[in-house]
């Protein structure tokens, strides 16, 4: 689904206009980008939670040479699903 089926879909849902729906969509992501960077998790019961973790630098390989590379550490965003979600989804 892209952001504008998945647009089209909530305005459908909610009985509201696809401009409308689009800001709420935009909101919605800012406000969860936000949320992360400043204190690292966010959950939504039912749907799952979004959390910040750290990744440790490591040591790869590039796959057209085989050559070592390092990795370094950086921060991941991680999403674990909701019990409710979880159901739906099997």
């Amino acid at each position: 689904m892209t952001k504008a089926e998945l647009i089209a879909a909530m305005a459908k849902d909610a009985d509201v206009t696809k401009a409308v729906a689009g800001r709420v969509l935009d909101s919605y992501v800012k406000n969860v980008q936000t949320e992360l960077k400043k204190n690292g998790k966010i959950g939504l019961v039912g749907f799952g939670t979004f959390s910040v973790v750290k990744r440790k630098a490591r040591t790869g390989r590039n796959p057209q040479t085989g050559k070592e590379i390092k990795i370094k550490a950086k921060k991941v965003v991680k999403f674990k699903p909701g019990k409710q979600l979880q159901e739906k989804v099997k």
